[in-house]
């Protein structure tokens, strides 16, 4: 099959019936998924930044991220909608069923609403309308935009760019691709209906393991960096290399499966790596370290 095949949607997309959008049909219109996982990488970088920031601005930076992930999200599936509607996955989003950052800038930090601006560009613009469907480096070159969320709520406390933001966007950007082609393993057929070039519809199955496994080799180093440079604490240096032994692991069992076993290894490494980037970035902030300088290490 060819990717222009899933091309054609006007037969299966005529036939959904629109019907009347309720609360939770605009609440699933942001993403709510992402977007938590948005909101907290961004908490994790507001509460980590060096300095004191008052309760009220960091509520106010954190609900400016949440709207712009949210804006971002209903951007992203208008576009999508003729190719949601053909994969089981997503058939159920709201459009497919037919049914701010101003204020970031005056309240709380500038160069913070600039970043949050362009996350939204590059998440809509960028990877939805051009990456998405034009290379199999989508997922690679498009993490950029969810490994911005820590950096703008460094940006929001400090005023800066911090090189500790800077191991956060990494670790989140290299995670991504590992995540993602795990999952679109076992929903390779789908990608394939609905005309999207990810890595196993285009490369085949054991290009995508070697690929996985290249990026879960920088991703556990990389995971492990906050504790390296001071970042962190033990208890995260510790975490940090159980979960990164683990993601090789998994990555390592995945080689040179296929059919029901390779789907269940996909399975696995996909849930496993969202409770890793959970854990890591939860440790941050329940282990104080007081081993930064008392400015932080910031750029700008």
């Amino acid at each position: 099959m060819s990717l222009s095949q899933g091309n054609d949607l006007t037969g299966s997309f005529a036939r959904v019936e629109p019907s009347l959008a309720g609360v939770g049909d605009y609440v699933a219109l942001m993403k709510p998924r992402v977007m938590s996982l948005v909101v907290f990488t961004a908490l994790v970088g507001l509460v980590s930044a060096p300095g004191h920031l008052h309760p009220v601005i960091g509520f106010t930076a954190l609900l400016c991220i949440a709207v712009g992930a949210g804006a971002a999200g209903a951007l992203n599936m208008w576009f999508d909608a003729d190719v949601d509607a053909l994969m089981t996955r997503t058939a159920r989003r709201p459009i497919p069923r037919g049914r701010s950052i101003v204020v970031l800038g005056l309240l709380v930090s500038v160069l913070a609403a600039g970043l949050l601006a362009f996350t939204i560009f590059f998440y809509a613009v960028v990877y939805t309308m051009w990456l998405k469907r034009s290379t199999p480096q989508n997922i690679v070159i498009g993490g950029a935009a969810g490994a911005f969320p820590p950096m703008i709520g460094w940006a929001a406390a400090t005023g800066g760019i911090g090189i500790e933001s800077i191991l956060l966007f990494l670790i989140i950007f290299f995670w991504t691709p590992p995540h993602f082609w795990a999952l679109s393993l076992y929903r390779a057929d789908e990608y394939a209906r609905a005309g999207i070039p990810m890595l196993p519809v285009v490369a085949g199955r054991e290009e995508t393991h070697r690929q996985i496994l290249l990026y879960t080799l920088v991703l556990a180093p990389l995971g492990l960096a906050p504790w390296l440079f001071g970042f962190a604490g033990a208890a995260y240096g510790a975490v940090a290399i159980a979960g990164g032994g683990m993601m090789i692991l998994l990555a390592l069992r995945l080689r040179g499966q296929d059919g029901a076993g390779e789907e269940r290894a996909a399975r696995r490494l996909f849930a496993f790596s969202i409770l890793y980037l959970f854990v890591l970035f939860a440790m941050l902030l329940v282990e104080p370290t007081g081993r930064l300088p008392p400015g932080g290490i910031t750029i700008g």
